[in-house]
Order: structure tokens, then sequence, then C-alpha cells
């Protein structure tokens, strides 16, 4: 395609830096580059008409973890590194929240609640002493001496079944992710950002002073540096990364008159989760019901999670409860060998911040900033 000097000098001029992906942590990314060098140009490149992946797919949680997760968290990497990733959540939530005014993103701190069921049973005592263990360790990330408690007396209150133990956090909550990107998108072209849609990048190359960009069916670019913020599909473009691909799959339910069910809610390790959209139930998880097949970068439902997700729904959430199941979708997340995110410096003027391992929401903020000063020097 010919382009006009109009075009050449405006949308494809040279940039100082080029953020492949546009979602949460591309957005959060431009925003901090923008902030600290507001001089700097910058451009974002989306594959898709809108971020894919899981920033607009997810189940719209403000969270960073249950107890039963924070527990094997320890297990698998440690007491240090578990705290490092509770305060980098923890942190990059509260730079959401003085960022971004709470209705405009829908953002309600509700509170949150951990299910203990029947075939999960364990004393009151047992959970009595984690949730001790895991407050201590949580001190110096919230200064709450309490950040977990049991709350088995709100039990009723859901109206849940075989359920013999709720575990209560208050300081998590929920959002609309869609209206979280937008705001990003919109403070960031506010900045100067130039965002690129429908630009699917496929290389990148050295040129000597910088790089060029090379897309399908589009126009090249070149940029001094370069980020990818690809997160799940980053070994598309750096293949040496330590990302697996992780489906996460998501229901909605029709409207449930009466329902008294308010908060987010996890299960089983984090791996089911859970909250209200007004009166309507949005449910997601049960990946660990299939790692294998879920280990993909293809969009889409299954039968057999989603029918683990309908099972789970009317055996402990809605018994005996009529509605219907309006919405599925999935989203892709990035995971790896550890639960920590991957924010570097590759080589020289090629960075990254990818693999959020789910929680992009709380490590958006956080990564964005920490990868925006290494690039700045």
């Amino acid at each position: 395609m010919q382009l006009s000097v109009w075009e050449k000098e405006s949308f494809y001029a040279p940039k100082d830096v080029i953020i492949i992906g546009s979602g949460l942590t591309g957005l959060w990314s431009a925003y901090y580059l923008k902030k600290k060098y507001p001089r700097m140009s910058v451009a974002i490149l989306e594959r898709g008409m809108i971020p894919t992946g899981a920033s607009t797919r997810n189940a719209g949680f403000a969270c960073f973890g249950s107890l039963t997760e924070l527990v094997q968290d320890v297990e698998l990497m440690g007491e240090n590194k578990m705290q490092e990733l509770v305060s980098m959540r923890w942190n990059g939530l509260q730079k959401l929240q003085k960022l971004l005014p709470a209705k405009r993103i829908d953002l309600n701190i509700c509170g949150g609640y951990e299910l203990i069921t029947e075939d999960k049973n364990g004393s009151e005592e047992k959970w009595l002493v984690q949730a001790a263990w895991i407050n201590r360790l949580l001190y110096p990330v919230t200064k709450n001496k309490i950040t977990f408690r049991l709350a088995d007396k709100k039990i009723g209150r859901f109206g849940f079944n075989n359920v013999c133990h709720l575990l209560e956090n208050k300081y998590e909550g929920y959002l609309h992710s869609g209206k979280l990107c937008q705001e990003l998108l919109r403070i960031v072209q506010g900045m100067g950002v130039t965002i690129l849609t429908s630009y699917e990048v496929e290389k990148f190359e050295k040129n000597g002073t910088g790089f060029t960009v090379w897309a399908v069916n589009a126009p090249q670019l070149t940029a001094s540096k370069i980020l990818v913020c690809t997160n799940a599909f980053a070994r598309q473009l750096l293949p040496a990364l330590d990302i697996v691909p992780a489906r996460g799959q998501v229901l909605l339910t029709s409207a449930i008159e009466g329902l008294s069910l308010k908060g987010t809610f996890h299960f089983d390790g984090g791996y089911y989760y859970f909250r209200n959209l007004g009166n309507r139930i949005l449910l997601g998880g049960a990946r660990n019901k299939a790692f294998d097949a879920e280990r993909t970068h293809e969009m889409g439902t299954t039968p057999a999670i989603q029918q683990e997700l309908e099972h789970f729904l009317a055996h402990y959430i809605l018994p005996g409860r009529q509605y219907e199941i309006t919405d599925r979708w999935s989203g892709i997340m990035g995971m790896g060998s550890d639960k920590l995110p991957v924010i570097k410096q590759l080589s020289e003027g090629v960075f990254c911040a990818v693999r959020m391992n789910g929680m992009g929401v709380a490590l958006a903020p956080l990564a964005g900033e920490k990868v925006a000063a290494m690039m700045g020097r």
C-alpha cells in the first residue's frame, strides 16, 4: 500500500517505543512511559479490533488470591515469593483505584469469600490456623492483622448448599473489564499515544539504529525500542520465554429473582471463581479438570468444562433455583513454571512484560510501571 505523506508523518511515523499488545499490561506500560517521559513517542499495536486474550475476556475480579491458593503458592514458591507476588497484586490494585474513579469502571470492593465444601472439609481449627499463618505473612503487605477470617455464619445468607466453611477477605472486589480497558485507552490516547488496531505483528528485526516491525497486510513500522505485552501469546514473537497458554472459560446466568449473593467468591485453590453481576451469576474456571486440553491459544468453550461449571452452579451455588445460561466465553491467560510475572529486558532495545498468571487486573499497573522505568534508562 502506498502511504500519503500525512500518514507517514503521523500514524506510521518512527516511534521511540512500540508496544505490541493493547491489553491491560500494554496500556498501563504506555501510561507510565508517557507519564515519566512526556516527549517520548509511543505506539501500541493490537492484532484485534479491541484488546483480546484475557483483558476483556476475564471474569472481572479485583483480587489478590484466596487463602487456599496462597497456601499452595507457599508450597510452590516459598513464603518470600508468595509475599512478593501478593504485594505486587495489592499495590497494583491500589494504583488502579487511585487513577480511575470507581464509577467509571464499576469497581466495587465488596469483599471476597472462599468456599470449603464437604469433600474438601477440614476442622474449623485447621482453617483458623491456616488463616492466622497467612495473615501473619501478609501483614507487611496489607498492614492489617486480619486479612482472612472464618465466616461460617454467612453460609446461610448466601444460600449455598454442601458448603461447610466460608473464609472471608474484605479487601477484594470486582469491576467491569471492558470499561477498564476503555478508560485506559482514553487516558493514553489523551497523552498522545498512537493506537493501531487490526495490526498483527509477524516479527521485528534489528535495523541498525532501532527496529523494523513487520505485520500481516499492514505497513511496516520502525522504533528505537520494542516492548512485548502479548502475555499468553508472547512466545509467538519470543519463543524462548517460559509461558504456557491457559484458557479460562466463563458462563453467565439469566437474572435471578431475589438473588442474595453479593461479592466475589473462590473455590478449590482459586480454580473456580464466581461473582454477582447485578442479579446474575458469573462463574468461571474448572481448568484443573482438564489441564492439558486447556493449554491452548484457541478461543471458545468446551462441553466438558461448561458441564462442570453448570454442575458446580447447580450443586453448590444455586441449588433449586430457576435460571438459564445466557452467555459463554473464554479468555487466554499466560502461565509458567513460576507465578511471578516476567518483566525484563531481553536484549538491547527489547523488553517484555508478560505472564500475568490470570491476575492481570491486579498485576498490570505494577508491571507497566516497572517496565517503563527499565525502558527509560
